[in-house]
């Protein structure tokens, strides 16, 4: 029961302390607007990444057919 109380508790505690802080990296860079070039450059990775995963997750199925066949 205390495990159950404590963890929305300790959550919203590093909510609050996370709000509080500003990170002036980030402040910088949506001045100057180049956030928008962090923000793609890390969906075009995401992007990859789900791609490469989705032709390994096709080629292990093409595999695991092909044992079972034999």
């Amino acid at each position: 029961m205390k495990k159950s109380l404590l963890t929305p508790l300790f959550i919203l505690c590093l909510q609050l302390i996370a709000q509080a802080q500003q990170v002036e990296m980030a402040t910088d860079l949506r001045s100057s607007g180049k956030i928008y070039i962090v923000v793609a450059v890390l969906c075009v990775l995401f992007i990859g990444l789900a791609i490469y995963l989705f032709t390994i997750d096709k080629k292990v199925s093409k595999i695991e057919k092909g044992i079972q066949q034999k």
